[in-house]
């Protein structure tokens, strides 16, 4: 079974998060997707913020955070702002 840790831009602090959170393999992750994932840590931690859902959406891709798409970050911004309201 492969390690949170091993993914990109999960450090230790993150990887703790999401076994808090029931998040326990990358397989689990993909599913839930990062914007599921994002929204039950920021109910666990409200200091959660974009460079987190960054990081989650580059782990399930399998990319560093630098790696992501100008449209993906604009995506993931509509939704920080929509979820912020």
């Amino acid at each position: 079974m492969s390690k949170l840790i091993h993914l990109p831009n999960i450090n230790q602090e993150l990887e703790l998060q999401l076994l808090n959170s029931g998040i326990s393999t990358p397989e689990i992750l993909r599913n839930k997707g990062s914007r599921n994932i994002f929204f039950q840590l920021k109910t666990m931690d409200s200091s959660a913020c974009f460079e987190t859902l960054l990081a989650l959406e580059g782990a399930i891709r399998g990319i560093l955070i630098e790696e992501i798409s100008d449209e993906t970050k604009q995506e993931l911004k509509s939704f920080m702002e929509i979820f912020n309201r």
